[in-house]
């Protein structure tokens, strides 16, 4: 770069620090317009528009570099890593999708790429698609158990319930020191799925292997509220107490939540007031007055409503 378009650069750095994007804009095309290649100028350019408002433009000059870099046997991305996070911010699926299919289009063996790929698919709800591309992966890099996580977290969001939890047991026996992870994150959509006997299965079996980690604890507990066994629940939880007293409060605190969602009112309550007990916090207060106007109890509620207006 000549020593006067970098003074100019210079100049319009010094603009997108003060948040003049408009002076930066207007600076950076001349600059754009004598000095084409100038890379640096076309992601400068595409940061300005994007910060005063105008993605649209952002995405142009944005592209304008994605075609470059892509033409390129060493893919260095920027461009591309710029896109890929207007998309996921704005949650514009399609176009996230579009961009990725572009990029492993011209480098089909990057495994950076296909799982951002992978990633776009299940987001955007194709997930047969999504279960494709870690299929791949899995054959670049057996030995990878994340991407056993990625396959399997496809295969339960294409209706494969049987093989998404082979997927992930094949994750714990690459990774044999924690299978008690992979365990809980099937346990987790199955869970979202509101299949809470099979969660309590995998959820016990993580506990099997761990039994110090409270939130294992906390998530059976979750699903125990779920088909209806309030007491086992309970006791659940007080497990999840034992094992890291610190977080008492915000596990009887979740354990609240989780029975007023399922309209346990009354069993509510005494959970948020043993959050209390252990942490005296407004949050707190404010569930228990919640639970207490569910319950019927306005006279309560409101007496816990003012003690909160004591609390700092």
């Amino acid at each position: 770069m000549i020593e006067e378009n970098k003074t100019k650069v210079d100049l319009a750095e010094n603009f997108l620090r003060q948040g003049k994007y408009h002076e930066a804009i207007v600076l950076l095309k001349k600059i754009h317009k004598t000095s084409p290649e100038e890379e640096s100028v076309l992601l400068m350019l595409s940061w300005a528009y994007y910060d005063n408002g105008d993605a649209k433009q952002a995405e142009k000059y944005l592209n304008i570099l994605l075609e470059r870099e892509l033409k390129r046997k060493v893919f260095t991305g920027f461009a591309f890593d710029e896109l890929v996070r207007i998309y996921k911010q704005e949650k514009n699926f399609k176009k996230l999708v579009k961009i990725c299919e572009k990029a492993v289009c011209a480098q089909p063996e990057d495994v950076g790429l296909l799982l951002e790929l992978g990633n776009a698919y299940l987001q955007s709800g194709e997930a047969k698609k999504a279960c494709d591309i870690y299929e791949k992966l899995i054959k670049i890099e057996s030995d990878n158990p994340a991407y056993y996580c990625s396959w399997g977290e496809a295969l339960f969001a294409a209706g494969l319930i049987e093989e998404s939890e082979k997927a992930y047991l094949k994750a714990g026996e690459i990774d044999p020191d924690q299978p008690d992870r992979y365990y809980f994150k099937i346990a987790v959509l199955f869970q979202q799925a509101d299949n809470h006997q099979d969660a309590e299965r995998l959820l016990n079996k993580s506990i099997t292997v761990n039994s110090s980690n409270p939130l294992y604890y906390c998530s059976l507990g979750d699903s125990l509220v779920g088909t209806g066994q309030i007491q086992d629940a309970l006791k659940a939880y007080d497990k999840a107490v034992q094992c890291d007293n610190s977080g008492a409060g915000a596990y009887c605190n979740r354990l609240g939540n989780v029975l007023m969602k399922t309209g346990n009112f009354s069993q509510a309550a005494e959970a948020f007031k043993s959050a209390i007990a252990h942490d005296p916090v407004r949050p707190y207060y404010l569930s228990l007055a919640s639970a207490y106007k569910n319950m019927g109890l306005a006279d309560q509620a409101d007496r816990i409503l003012c003690e909160v207006d004591k609390i700092k």
